[in-house]
């Protein structure tokens, strides 16, 4: 699958969840995974930061297989060299990961996405090439390391107009606040302890991709 295809895949999905092994609720993150894929995720970013380099390659190439049976991207966290070795869709780049260009330049045909945390972090990133973008942190969250301020999502309203590339928005979003967000223009949430976490995981993801197409709907 070349870039384009792979970014109109991105444009035509809703619920992008991370999977993190230790935010699964003690679960194998194998088996979280495949009930969000059964329940109709379409964007699965393998996080791992704690494993061995042989440990995370493993880890995406089953992610890969079970992407492939549910015809469902998928995105490597920091690690261009895995990403491009598992065969997968695309990489998810932090502000101290390597840079979108010398990304750019290793995988011409995978998603390039950026971590962004304000207007000015979301505009260098689209100027530096990336693929897509996420927003965040929009309330408060216990999965990054280093705990960031929020943005209150009435600052997607600001940072959105100027974007030219598809968004995602991300950080402490739930059922009882997914809407503060949908409303304010989100089309794309990423999410991570609201499914993985869940007690089910099947439904958790229909809640929450029933109040997106709602809101698109709207």
């Amino acid at each position: 699958m070349d870039h384009a295809a792979r970014l109109q895949r991105f444009v035509d999905s809703d619920l992008y969840v991370v999977l993190t092994e230790q935010f699964c609720a003690g679960r194998p993150w194998v088996s979280v995974a495949e009930q969000a894929l059964a329940a109709g995720v379409r964007i699965v970013q393998l996080r791992e930061k704690g494993i061995s380099d042989l440990e995370l390659f493993r880890r995406a190439k089953v992610a890969r297989q079970l992407c492939d049976r549910y015809e469902t991207l998928l995105i490597i966290n920091d690690r261009v060299d895995i990403a491009l070795t598992c065969g997968a869709d695309g990489v998810h780049l932090g502000q101290d990961d390597l840079p979108i260009e010398q990304a750019r330049a290793l995988a011409p045909e995978l998603l390039i996405g950026a971590s962004t945390h304000d207007l000015g972090e979301a505009l260098e990133a689209q100027a530096n090439g990336a693929s897509v973008l996420n927003i965040g942190p929009i309330f408060e969250t216990n999965t990054k390391e280093l705990p960031m301020r929020s943005l209150g999502p009435e600052r997607i309203a600001a940072i959105a107009p100027q974007l030219s590339v598809p968004w995602s928005v991300m950080g402490g979003i739930k059922d009882h606040n997914i809407d503060r967000v949908l409303e304010r223009g989100a089309e794309h949430i990423a999410v991570v302890t609201a499914v993985t976490a869940a007690h089910d995981v099947g439904m958790a993801v229909e809640r929450l991709r029933s109040a997106i197409l709602a809101a698109r709907a709207r």
